[in-house]
Parts: C-alpha cells; sequence; structure tokens
C-alpha cells in the first residue's frame, strides 16, 4: 500500500506515473488491478459541463464615505449582500432583471475573467458608521481584494437521462426535448467522471486539492443534496448521489475553464472545468478508478412528469448513451450530451501534465465525506412543522 507522502515525493522527484481514467483502463484489463497499482502511482479525472450551483465572493473595497451595501447590481445582474457591508455573492443563474433568459451572474463572472469592466450600482439605507447610501462606479478583476468561485453543489455522482413523452417541445435545465420521445440528454462525463472513479469517496474529501477552473481548488465540504442511499451497480451509484462544494482563486481562473450558458427557455448557468487527482493507494483503487462507460448505468426519466417522483423508464450505460442512440419502448432514440466528454478529456490532461512537472502535488482529506447521508424533500408543512 502507498501513502500520498510517498506519492507526493515521486512527484517532486519527476518520477510519478500518472495516467487519466481512460488510459488506466487498457491498463488494468491487460495486466491486472495488483501490477497496476503497483505501477501507477495518480489517476486524474474531468467534468466540464452545467453547474447550476455555482458562484462568486467578492470583496469591493470601502468607498469615501463608507458604504453598507444593501442592494447591488453588477452589471445589471443582482448579487447577495446579507454578509457584510461591501462583500457580495453573485450566483451564476441569477438573472439580468431587465434583461430576463439572456444575460446573468455566469456572464458577469466570465467578463470578468476576461478583463472586461463591470459596472456596478448600489444602495444602502444608510448608519452613522455607513453613511453613504448610495454609489455608481465600475472596476475589472484585479481591482478587487478577493474574489474566489464557491460551488456548494458540483461534480454530481452520475445524473438522470432526460425524455419527453408529450405532444410538445419541453424546454428544461437537460436542454431541449423533443415531444414523443424525440431525444434524450444526459450530463455527465461517464468514465471520466471524478466521483465515477472513487465512489465511496475513499481518497476525496476536505481538504482534497483539485483542479477548478484552470487554477488549483480544494474540496471545501459535501455538496448540497449529497446522498449515499443510492442503488449500485458494478460497485458505482446508479442515481443521482454524492456531490462537492468546492473553492478556488477566481483570479487564476480562465474562460478556457469557466463558461457562461443561456439554456434557451430555463434561464442560465455556467460550464465549470473540474478535475480530481485520485491517489493509487492500492489494488482496490486500481479497480476503481478502471471503470468503463458499459459498466456505468443510469436512469431514464420523462421530464414531462412535473413530480419530483419520477418513474423510471429503464436504465441505460453511459456505453449506450454516448452511442447516439438508445432503445425506448422499441423506438431508437437519438442522445446528445450537455457537458462535454472533449473537455473533461482535455482537463484530465492537462491535470495530468502539471503533475507529472512537479506542478500539482496531492493532499490527504483532513476530513473524510459522510458516510451515510440521504436526501429529504421540501413537504408542504404546518405552522407546528407537522407535513399536511
Amino acid at each position: 500500500m502507498k501513502s500520498y507522502e510517498e506519492i507526493n515525493r515521486r512527484i517532486e522527484a519527476g518520477e510519478a506515473v500518472v495516467m487519466t481514467a481512460e488510459e488506466i483502463i487498457d491498463l488494468v484489463e491487460s495486466r491486472g488491478a495488483k501490477e497496476a497499482a503497483e505501477e501507477v502511482d495518480v489517476v486524474t479525472t474531468g467534468t466540464f459541463g452545467a453547474m447550476c450551483s455555482s458562484g462568486a465572493f467578492l470583496n469591493f473595497g470601502h468607498s469615501e464615505p463608507p458604504i453598507r451595501m444593501n442592494k447591488v447590481w453588477l452589471n445589471g445582474v443582482p448579487a447577495y449582500t446579507g454578509i457584510a457591508a461591501v462583500d457580495a455573492y453573485l450566483g451564476v443563474t441569477e438573472l439580468k432583471e431587465e434583461d430576463n433568459m439572456h444575460y446573468g451572474g455566469a456572464h458577469v463572472i466570465e467578463d470578468l475573467l476576461s478583463g472586461e469592466v463591470i459596472q456596478m450600482k448600489a444602495t444602502s439605507y444608510g448608519t452613522d458608521c455607513y453613511p453613504r447610501k448610495e454609489i455608481e462606479t465600475s472596476f475589472t478583476l484585479d481591482m478587487l481584494n478577493q474574489a474566489y468561485l464557491f460551488n456548494p453543489r458540483n461534480s454530481l455522482q452520475n445524473y438522470a437521462v432526460a425524455t419527453n413523452s408529450t405532444d410538445h417541445i419541453l424546454f428544461t435545465y437537460m436542454g431541449k426535448l423533443l415531444p414523443n420521445y424525440g431525444n434524450a440528454t444526459f450530463s455527465s462525463a461517464g468514465q471520466l467522471s471524478p466521483l465515477m472513479n472513487d465512489p465511496s469517496c475513499r481518497t476525496i474529501g476536505i481538504g482534497t486539492r483539485i483542479f477548478l477552473g484552470g487554477a488549483e481548488g480544494y474540496v471545501s465540504w459535501e455538496g448540497t443534496q449529497f446522498s449515499t442511499s443510492a442503488p449500485l451497480n458494478n460497485g458505482v451509484p446508479t442515481r443521482p448521489s454524492r456531490s462537492l462544494a468546492v473553492v478556488g482563486d477566481l483570479k487564476k481562473m480562465s474562460t478556457d475553464y469557466l463558461r457562461a450558458l443561456t439554456i434557451h427557455g430555463y434561464g442560465i448557468s455556467m460550464a465549470v472545468g473540474l478535475g480530481v487527482p485520485i491517489p493509487i493507494l492500492d489494488e482496490e483503487m486500481a479497480k476503481a478508478v478502471a471503470v468503463r462507460d458499459e459498466d456505468i448505468l443510469a436512469p431514464v426519466l420523462d421530464y414531462s412528469v412535473q413530480s419530483r417522483d419520477k418513474k423510471v423508464l429503464r436504465d441505460v450505460s453511459y456505453a449506450e448513451l454516448r452511442s447516439g442512440s438508445i432503445e425506448l419502448f422499441g423506438k431508437e432514440v437519438r442522445t446528445s450530451s450537455l457537458s462535454s466528454y472533449y473537455m473533461a478529456r482535455q482537463i484530465a490532461q492537462e491535470l495530468k501534465s502539471r503533475i507529472e512537472k512537479g506542478e500539482f502535488m496531492i493532499s490527504r482529506p483532513v476530513q473524510p465525506l459522510p458516510e451515510d447521508r440521504s436526501n429529504k424533500p421540501l413537504d408542504i408543512r404546518s405552522k407546528e412543522g407537522v407535513r399536511v
């Protein structure tokens, strides 16, 4: 069994053997997990897709005279200010008030990364210590004191496949769904996805160093809607399961790996590039990272059913999904992905390169993620908290 320290020493010495989650599959199949574990030190993963639960904390600095920002707009997009005098959180899905569905928080973040000048307006009720009641100004990313990406839920472990049984088009966060099972959409990097390669989070926990938006980032907590109760197939959850809350320095990130998305008929999101290095500590980890698309199942759901409890029409593998079509009720249904496998591959390769150059070290989690967690629904309850 290898240690984190041993692997890092090999990285520092330029001796570490690093493979992507794609490359390790053939090695394990041809030579076995035991031999692969002895040879390979780190396996890199990647994902690049719509991650709505994303945003940035920004600190603007104090004006003269000072203002305690009660409301703030950045390029016309509201940001949340209930934190401190000149701090705000800008969510990527927040919409510009007078340009609904075309520009939002994700666009502001991408504009910041592109070096654009951002227009700010802030208002306040005024206090003795913060007398100013309004300010209009502008700034660029390098003028901010701090700007860091903080995403409460990213890199979700598996997700549903969306289709539509009705006779009309549906516009959803899973994209445009054609009538009468005309298409099916999915969103995962499958065998490259971080949490598919460490399904029980043996090596991924609080403090794990990751690739985030082109820079170094960290796992800061369990992601929202984190769950460990999903059924398994080949050791991998077949339903949405674990997720990661992540944080990183926005000033060091790149529009190559953070891009605003406009989803027609639904709203705004952001494509986030995220990669996790997985240390191959032993034979068990070598088996885990050799997971293939054909081993990973996802549920097909009818998104015309306006309920949180949609019936699973069937389970399909990611190999089937990536083939371009699946069979549903005897019909061939075209498939397409909302996440970019090409970019996921690029992220895994970039992370591999940085590790081989000694520019990216792996980190032992300071705290493991929960082993027993299930999601609770939002029910209608009385004032006494009793479900009605």
